[in-house]
């Protein structure tokens, strides 16, 4: 039997939480740590539901999707978006697989019954390749409900099996630019798991934000002392139970780009990047994010084989429509990552190489320092 219990978000999932991911498809998302930075910080109202099975001996933990209590306009009714706050990226609740076709229709029935909670919910970005995906569609057709598709696209995964091309055109390609920038200082790739180093790293990429195209029109999340407050909050409580870090690339030590992963399962997700603008080919290619002990890893941008998650925005009956929000790593014009082009002269922040650029050895783009 599986029951659903509506809650506020609350520390005393992790250890359940923690299990879950485990056995489930991940999102990153619903880390009830991020969830709690949200409401700590008044950023968002949310409601978490919980489902659990009680029937296989001790009560275990099942699946949870969290729902964002808002207002479209200041004079509509309140409703229930996936989207459990701004700045996430994704809605797929987190669910068992061997309970899926129980645990998403008793979701829906949860929130029909609950007295407190809006009965339109908004649905958008969720993995059409994921397994509740096909079990939402089939709880929302039990009810009656035809929802269509109104945007689909498409995000690049890559594993060890898709994605990683390790030789050809495009590792030739990363080793000149790799070349180039190593002949205007020492070059490495830094990602720091401790609380300590990530929050560092952390702010080094508000910095760059800062300085920015983002900064200049107020979209930098330095710009709202709201947005602030809650980003740092969300990557704290993350980076306390290391699920995220920031992989800086630093030239002499400075950081001159940025990619905040976060982890979930066997899964990091690379939530944002930022990079002086004046190298920003460069850096296309090279902040990987590989295997630690969990068995994934990104590359921002990879342009080789890779096979690509499809992500839908849902509307129906109950569905609202709504903004979508967000900037996602991904293929360049013509999926290809260009590089700086030949015989062009290196940043003009970068001190000019007193020698000619030297081959170097290409680096273990690691997530680990």
């Amino acid at each position: 039997m599986i029951s659903v219990t509506i809650d506020s978000p609350h520390p005393d999932i992790g250890p359940q939480w923690d299990d879950l991911i485990t056995r489930a498809s991940s999102n990153v998302f619903m880390n009830p740590a991020a969830l709690q930075a949200a409401c700590e910080t008044n950023f968002a109202r949310i409601k978490m539901l919980l489902a659990w099975a009680e029937d296989t001996g001790p009560r275990k933990l099942v699946g949870i999707w969290a729902l964002h209590l808002r207002k479209v306009a200041p004079l509509w009714p309140m409703v229930l978006e996936a989207l459990p706050y701004n700045y996430a990226f994704l809605s797929s609740p987190v669910v068992d697989p061997a309970f899926m076709d129980e645990v998403i229709p008793a979701f829906f029935a949860a929130i029909e019954k609950s007295p407190s909670l809006p009965k339109v919910v908004s649905l958008k970005s969720f993995d059409a390749e994921c397994p509740s995906y096909p079990a939402m569609l089939k709880a929302l057709a039990g009810r009656g409900i035809a929802p269509f598709i109104l945007a689909e696209t498409a995000r690049p995964f890559v594993t060890r099996e898709f994605g990683v091309k390790r030789s050809g055109s495009t590792r030739k390609k990363l080793r000149q630019d790799w070349n180039r920038l190593s002949a205007c200082g020492t070059v490495d790739v830094v990602n720091d798991r401790t609380l300590d180093g990530a929050r560092h790293a952390f702010e080094s990429f508000l910095a760059l934000e800062k300085a920015s195209w983002k900064g200049v029109q107020g979209s930098a999340l330095l710009s709202d002392s709201r947005d602030a407050a809650f980003v740092r909050r969300m990557f704290h409580n993350l980076a306390a139970r290391q699920d995220a870090s920031v992989a800086l690339l630093r030239v002499d030590g400075e950081a001159i780009a940025a990619q905040v992963l976060m982890y979930c399962g066997a899964t990091a997700y690379t939530w944002k990047t930022r990079l002086r603008c004046q190298i920003q080919q460069v850096f296309a290619g090279y902040l990987a994010d590989r295997s630690d002990d969990r068995g994934a890893f990104r590359r921002a941008g990879h342009s080789g084989d890779q096979f690509l998650r499809r992500r839908r925005k849902l509307h129906g009956p109950a569905v609202g429509r709504a903004p979508h929000h967000g900037r996602h790593a991904g293929p360049g014009r013509h999926g290809k990552i260009a590089g700086l082009p030949h015989g062009s002269r290196p940043p003009a922040w970068l001190p000019a190489p007193s020698q000619p650029a030297r081959p170097v050895p290409e680096p273990d783009f690691g997530v680990d320092s």
